[in-house]
């Protein structure tokens, strides 16, 4: 029986290098740990002719646009390594080098395009739905935009819209069988069926059908599965008095291919608000934050929005089933601080019209003697939009909207990784 439980979904993606070019696949190189409902789709491009001078009233056709693929990826309980890939990946450039036993890996938003197609590096995405069900490998898909929410009393979190060409394939065949209309066993032309019990196999047919008479199909009852390649399939006689050979179309999962072998996971803990400490208003020299002040306990959450408004288009040579290219519109970023409403700073900020730094750092256990798994973000240059009052139970409160700009000489944003995770979103 196949499993649609959620829980057994899983997820795998290239985090470390890459693909080389758009629309083609990079090999995938780590399991990572997604929330339950993160569903990678294919949003279809279907319209019908509506538009036409049909004769009739109603349409009667629809036309095959292809498709783009989309995904909401979420990391309630966020690692390091979540950081690492999606920041990497959604601002573009990481320098990569050693940090005792493990490795610090320096985020910053990429310089113009990548390439002539890519505005952003792109990666590949294997998703499993369910245990069994379907396993769908995507090709070319772009963190288009990044949420971190650090609360108090909460673990880190960090999500993103991913958006995709939409080139894609899936595990399952379908195929036409021509046998007798009495037929109880259809051989496969080439495949066998995943499973490596009989009951496995079962499981891995999808659905037989028979047209016996001309665009009418009627389904057909199966009972095993060999373990041939080859496979033989044995079904109930569809009835027939075995004089005309129909068409039986078999929806199946074959052997698996090598990559629906998904690769190992990488083990972090998980980071806790309470392991934030954060800075403000102070200044980045280009290797350290100097000066501000520490914010503790009047601080109830910081959020980090990237926005890269990137679109994927179907372009000319870009194969007509799927998009040929992902574009940055232009890329923005803002900050936002619930805090209590203490002192007068930020309102001081507005009538100011001032600008000023902030600092903010995750850290987790060490990973060696040494070191600790760590995310940093460095940002030289914050102007405040608006500092409204309000209450927070009976108390005052003041929620901070800031806007992220960029510094003529350290850019809008750093973020500095530390983990054991070789590289992130590398060419090679």
């Amino acid at each position: 029986m196949r499993s649609i439980q959620a829980t057994h979904d899983q997820f795998a993606v290239s985090a470390n290098v890459r693909e080389s070019a758009i629309n083609t696949i990079q090999t995938l190189d780590t399991t990572m740990l997604f929330d339950i409902g993160d569903l990678a789709k294919l949003e279809a491009r279907r319209e019908d002719n509506s538009s036409q001078a049909i004769g009739k009233e109603e349409p009667d056709l629809i036309y095959d646009n292809g498709a783009l693929a989309t995904l909401d990826l979420n990391a309630s309980m966020a690692m390091p390594q979540h950081f690492g890939f999606l920041l990497g990946y959604g601002l573009g450039s990481v320098a990569s080098s050693a940090q005792g036993d493990g490795h610090k890996h320096i985020i910053t938003p990429i310089s113009d395009d990548l390439d002539s197609d890519r505005s952003n590096p792109s990666f590949s995405l294997a998703q499993r739905y369910g245990k069994t069900v379907l396993k769908r490998l995507f090709y070319s898909m772009f963190i288009d935009a990044v949420t971190i929410d650090l609360k108090k009393d909460s673990w880190a979190k960090i999500g993103a819209k991913v958006k995709g060409t939409g080139k894609n394939t899936a595990d399952v065949e379908s195929e036409t069988v021509a046998a007798l209309d009495n037929a109880t066993t259809l051989t496969l032309a080439a495949n066998g069926v995943a499973g490596s019990s009989a009951a496995d196999r079962l499981a891995n047919i999808h659905q037989i059908k028979v047209e016996l008479a001309s665009g009418v199909w009627t389904e057909v009852a199966f009972s095993a599965v060999s373990n041939a390649t080859p496979a033989a399939i044995t079904i109930t006689s569809a009835g027939g008095a075995g004089t005309d050979t129909v068409n039986y179309k078999i929806l199946y999962r074959p052997a698996e291919a090598a990559w629906g072998t998904f690769p190992a996971r990488v083990t972090e803990d998980a980071l806790r608000v309470a392991q934030l400490s954060v800075i403000h208003g102070g200044k980045w020299n280009g290797t350290a934050f100097t000066g501000g002040r520490t914010v503790t306990s009047e601080l109830n959450a910081v959020q980090y929005n990237l926005n890269n408004n990137g679109k994927c288009e179907m372009v000319p040579g870009g194969g007509g089933a799927y998009a040929g290219r992902y574009k940055r519109d232009g890329r923005t970023q803002k900050v936002k601080l619930d805090r209590e409403f203490r002192e007068y700073i930020f309102q001081q900020h507005i009538t100011d019209n001032d600008t000023f730094g902030l600092y903010a750092k995750l850290e987790g256990d060490l990973y060696d003697a040494t070191y600790k798994y760590q995310v940093e973000m460095i940002l030289p240059k914050l102007g405040v939009l608006a500092a409204d009052l309000g209450l927070d139970g009976k108390r005052l409160a003041e929620g901070v909207d800031l806007q992220v700009l960029e510094d003529d000489t350290y850019g809008s944003v750093i973020f500095v990784i530390q983990n054991l995770v070789e590289k992130y979103a590398a060419a090679s």
